[in-house]
């Protein structure tokens, strides 16, 4: 596994992120969910692992869960862990800040 980084933006204000604290971006050919929650960027798979529901459409709950807008499925933005017990994982990627901009890393040939 090779992670690669990927400059998204100059600043985090570039990312155009909606009130419900969610948006969607397109790097490497991959779609990716870009959320924030306390202040604190996360970044995970633009679709839910169970019915293929767009996580960006959805909303980040009172404890920093993001929520499908289909079926309501909660998974943790830290990890992608479902947290509201169907067995599912949302894939994550790393994010981070930095004085040159916005990153995110991405897995090369991986599938999400």
């Amino acid at each position: 596994m090779v992670l690669k980084w990927h400059k998204i933006a100059e600043d985090i204000s570039e990312l155009n992120i909606s009130p419900t604290g969610l948006t969607e971006i397109e790097i490497a050919g991959k779609k990716i969910c870009i959320a924030v929650y306390n202040n604190t960027l996360h970044a995970c798979a633009a679709k839910c692992p169970h019915a293929s529901g767009v996580m960006a459409q959805g909303h980040i709950d009172a404890v920093g869960n993001i929520i499908c807008p289909l079926h309501r499925y909660k998974f943790a933005l830290q990890n992608g862990r479902n947290v509201s017990g169907e067995g599912y994982f949302l894939k994550t990627h790393p994010i981070e800040v930095k004085k040159e901009g916005v990153f995110i890393g991405i897995i090369q040939n991986s599938l999400f």
